[in-house]
């Protein structure tokens, strides 16, 4: 049992979390983010139109990594609460082995459907050639781009976020120049950025083995042991995390498919502008939640449930208050960010600040669903994770088939924000359930650690 959570204020022990969780979800994001912006400025529109049909099929693996890095994360995180070192080994091993196999699933997987999903997408010309030579590359790397998201996770619930932290960025700065060097001087293309991808994912991936094989690891992996049963509960924990990003995946390729019948390549284009944009914030947001997962699923273990309810107000607040901020900020002056993946496109711009403002309006929700689904996973409350993870894909479906019939494209931008109001509507009474219910197990005896 770590003795720094046993006596940091729960202030203290959550920003020692969050923060480097947020810095590492910014590093890891900017791998996306950096793409888009040397995309727009060397390849253009159609460039962007073909990464942004991709990462539907990217969301697969990114989810699969997350998938055991979030549900073997809570299963270590809660060994360690109840000090129960033999299961934190074998949860780990377990995940190792986990990692490898859904990696080359992935790359059969992918193999199948890549081709059925671009079409789906309406990808044709430039657009659908770019992103072949994307995909294809990205394919040989499944199991890199699954452990890049797995290990760093793992290693933050080792009680070790600033290492987790500095591997991602070493991976990030590291995809920085291969982006330019690939893209810029060797004109490789999309091929080249996801080959500077899978480079810099091997850098953050190299470094997390590292770490398990070293003296810093409280765990020794020799020593540990599979269990097919620690690897289903950290597939049920992880699962809620997999549809969220499957949620991505689909509403993104839906959005792809319903700006190519309703506008063009370019509107795919701008779309992919304001996901960028908005991915920042995500990435914020993540890192919050990722942040409280540790700490929340920690107390859970010690039966320290006041302190739950007082990590997910903490966790709510940042993600809610942020984006208010992030969206009045964005509507002041968009063009200056769109800017930032427009090389001299003006039509482009032109729908991308549209996109912005309408697309974006109620950002501070996607803040709120992704914290619920997080402290639910925390406290081992699959089901809940699930039903908001699931919710967040059903719900925008009916939004995103009607508005566009009434009002075109601009339908399509504030399908999002319209559905996410009617989802908080019932996850809101959901969590302050769900924190009663916490306050009723709380011990007399219990008393709340000073917070400063």
């Amino acid at each position: 049992m770590s003795d720094s959570l046993q006596h940091d204020s729960i202030n203290r022990a959550f920003w020692r979390y969050a923060i480097p969780s947020i810095v590492a979800m910014l590093a890891s994001g900017l791998y996306q983010v950096i793409d888009g912006i040397f995309v727009g400025h060397y390849v253009g529109a159609a460039g962007l139109a073909g990464i942004n049909m991709v990462i539907p099929i990217l969301c697969v693996m990114i989810g699969s990594g997350l998938l055991i890095g979030i549900g073997a994360g809570t299963l270590y995180s809660q060994a360690r609460g109840e000090g129960d070192s033999h299961r934190s080994r074998d949860v780990i091993r377990t995940a190792m082995i986990l990692i490898v196999v859904l990696g080359i699933a992935n790359a059969g997987l992918l193999t199948l459907i890549a081709e059925p999903m671009l079409a789906l997408q309406g990808a044709q010309g430039q657009p659908l050639q770019l992103a072949h030579e994307y995909l294809l590359v990205l394919m040989f790397g499944s199991v890199l781009t699954v452990a890049s998201g797995a290990l760093p996770i793992l290693v933050r619930n080792d009680d070790s976020p600033n290492f987790a932290t500095g591997f991602i960025a070493a991976g990030a700065v590291a995809n920085i120049g291969l982006d330019y060097l690939f893209l810029g001087p060797l004109n490789m293309g999309l091929k080249g950025a996801a080959i500077a991808t899978l480079m810099a994912q091997a850098v953050t991936v190299t470094l997390s083995l590292w770490y398990f094989a070293s003296r810093h690891s409280e765990v020794q992996l020799s020593k540990g042991r599979w269990h097919s049963q620690l690897a289903l509960n950290s597939a049920s924990l992880g699962s809620s995390t997999m549809v969220m990003f499957g949620y991505f995946a689909f509403i993104m390729a839906l959005h792809n498919k319903l700006f190519a019948d309703y506008g063009s390549a370019t509107h795919i284009a701008a779309f992919a502008i304001v996901g960028y944009i908005a991915s920042l914030y995500y990435f914020v947001t993540e890192g919050v939640a990722n942040g409280m997962q540790p700490l929340a699923s920690y107390y859970y273990g010690a039966k320290r449930y006041r302190h739950i309810a007082h990590t997910l107000g903490l966790a709510l607040t940042i993600a809610v208050g942020l984006g208010i901020v992030v969206t009045g900020v964005l509507n002041l002056n968009p063009s200056a960010v769109v800017a930032l993946f427009n090389g001299s496109d003006p039509l482009l711009g032109q729908l991308a600040e549209a996109g912005i403002r309408q697309h974006l309006l109620a950002l501070c929700l996607d803040g709120l669903l992704f914290v619920a689904s997080i402290y639910f996973v925390s406290i081992g409350m699959a089901g809940k994770a699930m039903f908001v993870s699931l919710g967040n894909l059903l719900i925008q479906v009916p939004f995103l088939w009607f508005l566009p019939q009434i009002w075109g494209i601009d339908g399509i931008w504030l399908s999002v924000p319209l559905s996410n109001v009617a989802l908080c509507s019932v996850v809101v009474p959901m969590l302050l359930h769900s924190l009663y219910q916490l306050k009723q197990q709380l011990p007399a005896d219990t008393a709340l650690q000073p917070t400063g």
